[in-house]
């Protein structure tokens, strides 16, 4: 969940290095460092903890100028955020000049093993990081190793050779990026669980965690896979499994500009990404709905009608937002397609032991495909031998790579932390799959069709809602200083509740819940007060009297109200203190629309109380770690 960048070529390395750890910044940031070599070849590092701005203050001060360098976003988790654990991490050799520099992410589960055996040996520990255990494995490996004979390949470098040998002694996760002393044309990487990606240049190549921070370097890349390790250097990239041997790097196409990894004019790039939601949801159903079929058409998911018509049961698992999806996904799918559904937390379905029959399929949902609980809990379910399929929005992720087939959301990239656009193109997805596994069992055409309908109007409904922004933001205003918020809507709108509550907490900080709306009597109603607003969503459903009846008892004790209803409702303006009003779709598909004020509300008082918005405190946005 932090961020890699690194590049070898005929630029100043540090310029790309810094300007990816920029983008990368959303990953992690409670200390950032760089390294490169000097004129003599040796290594030079400048880190600092804090946020980026503390490093460029550094480089500013004392410039690197080197053409190879590697660079480092944290986000801790071993150590806490202080200049000495920040990366990169150095192993020294006997003269005490560093002759490695690494960076990393993930998490080395056996490290303090490999830390009492280095110790043993007389290597000095400067950190309390696992990282650094990685440097001195190398180091170590390195000293062993005889000097290259006569050859010119990068792979055969010993270098590479060390680097082989002391990730094979790693129990956990890793992306690394490593740097050596006298080799000033030689970056190596490699890779088990945590994304790397190369991109291939002119005479350059670059290195990164996440191919932002590629945007408008470079249009072609290369997806390490687990346990590869890559040879790189100005002119060529050369690619060796940890095990096995020599591999052709795929190269692949990078759809992806500079423009997609701005703000876009905004002054936050969550509000970019809220604003973005009507073409975002129009990516998602884009070539996806067949009137000819009155179905839901996927090209991934590798089932034919037959196997898919077998499937009697549904696992949806995730984590945070992807989960508060799931659970929308539950009610569309149980109604439409009369098809059990079970929602689990990933980090809990990675070690549980359910019983789940043969004719069982698994969806596992994540917005960066690297996801660890996720991907643990796909794994799993493989090893059982079901079938496991993803809805992902990043291609080439981890998640996409190892499911059996799956579903992307087409969003773009979402590098705000606080998930908006892809929440609601996971809740399209998940329509779609209702209307999918509803027309193989039970829907007639007629309703197939009645129900594309809907979904064909939906991105022009979200692009109504936004224009409730002014009326969101005054509300805002009005209750920025309550210490806690409640969030009540039924059926469908019940995840929604939690994803607010979710929203709010994230990056306004402030305490909020999410319930089902008749269930607030059961116990949350002892914290109705004059100072706490409950936020209720009222579309005009089949509950809407019900929801209606649980107002009159927050007013009755005095507790505020904002109420989320549709266009024109003199009945809920005459029991709220506050509306927000949002266009009217299908009930299905009103959480989907009654998102944007939700995140609206959420971003508005963040700036309101002076909040970090796309970099909240103790959060990242891809968590690779448990």
């Amino acid at each position: 969940m932090c961020g890699i960048v690194g590049y070898v070529g005929f630029r100043r390395a540090t310029d790309f290095v810094v300007s990816g750890l920029r983008r990368l910044e959303y990953r992690g940031y409670d200390s950032a460092g760089v390294a490169t070599l000097d004129d003599e070849g040796s290594i030079r590092v400048r880190k600092a903890a804090g946020r980026l701005a503390r490093l460029e203050s550094l480089l500013h001060d004392d410039p690197l100028t080197a053409p190879i360098g590697i660079g480092h976003t944290r986000w801790a988790t071993h150590g806490g955020p202080t200049d000495a654990n920040a990366h990169p991490h150095v192993a020294c050799g006997g003269d005490g000049q560093p002759t490695v520099a690494v960076v990393h992410n993930g998490v080395i589960e056996n490290f303090h093993a490999l830390k009492a055996a280095l110790q043993a040996e007389g290597r000095v520990f400067r950190s309390d990081t696992d990282t650094e255990v990685i440097a001195h494995l190398v180091a170590a490996a390195l000293e062993r190793l005889p000097a290259a004979q006569g050859t010119d390949d990068p792979a055969d470098s010993p270098c590479v050779a060390a680097v082989r040998e002391a990730v094979s002694r790693l129990r956990g996760t890793y992306g690394l990026a490593v740097l050596f002393r006298g080799h000033d044309d030689l970056l190596v990487a490699a890779r088990c669980g945590s994304p790397l990606v190369v991109g291939i240049g002119d005479g350059e190549h670059f290195v990164a965690s996440d191919t932002s921070a590629l945007a408008g370097r470079t249009d072609r890349i290369v997806h390490l896979a687990d346990h590869e390790v890559a040879a790189i250097n100005a002119g060529s990239l050369r690619i060796v499994h940890r095990d096995s041997g020599r591999v052709e790097p795929a190269v692949q196409a990078l759809h992806l500009s500079a423009a997609d990894v701005d703000t876009g004019g905004h002054p936050h790039f969550m509000l970019k990404e809220i604003h973005e939601q009507p073409e975002t949801i129009r990516a998602a159903l884009r070539g996806r709905l067949s009137r000819d079929d009155a179905s839901a058409v996927f090209g991934g998911l590798n089932l034919d009608p037959r196997q898919l018509r077998r499937v009697n049961r549904l696992v949806l698992t995730g984590c945070g937002t992807s989960w508060h999806a799931a659970l929308v996904g539950e009610y569309l799918i149980e109604e439409f397609a009369r098809l059990p559904v079970e929602v689990e937390y990933a980090s809990e379905l990675r070690y549980r032991n359910p019983p789940i029959d043969a004719d069982t399929l698994l969806f596992a949902i994540t917005q960066s495909g690297e996801t660890a609980d996720t991907l643990a809990a796909l794994r799993e379910m493989k090893r059982k031998g079901h079938a496991a399929l993803a809805i992902c929005n990043v291609v080439g992720s981890t998640i996409a790579g190892e499911a059996d087939g799956g579903i992307y959301l087409h969003a773009g990239p979402e590098i705000g932390v606080a998930s908006t656009k892809a929440f609601t193109s996971q809740c399209v997805v998940l329509a779609l799959l209702a209307l999918f596994f509803g027309r193989l069992r039970h829907l007639s055409p007629e309703q197939g069709l009645a129900l594309i309908a809907e979904l064909e109007r939906l991105p022009d409904l979200v692009a109504g809602a936004l224009a409730c922004d002014a009326e969101v933001r005054r509300i805002a205003e009005k209750y920025r200083d309550a210490a806690a918020f409640l969030y009540l809507g039924r059926q469908a709108c019940f995840p929604l509740a939690l994803e607010g509550a979710l929203k709010l907490k994230e990056i306004s900080y402030i305490h909020a819940e999410g319930y089902p709306a008749a269930e607030m009597k059961h116990g949350p109603i002892a914290l109705v007060d004059a100072t706490t607003p409950s936020v209720f969503l009222v579309p005009r459903d089949a509950v809407y009297d019900k929801v209606l009846l649980n107002v009159e008892e927050i007013r009755a004790r005095g507790g505020p109200v904002i109420a989320v209803c549709g266009s024109g409702d003199d009945r809920v303006r005459g029991l709220a203190d506050d509306v927000i009003e949002v266009p009217e779709a299908a009930p299905f598909l009103q959480p989907i629309v009654s998102a944007v004020p939700l995140q609206l509300l959420a971003y508005h008082m963040a700036v309101l109380r002076g909040c970090d918005v796309d970099k909240p405190r103790n959060l990242a946005k891809s968590v690779t770690v448990e």
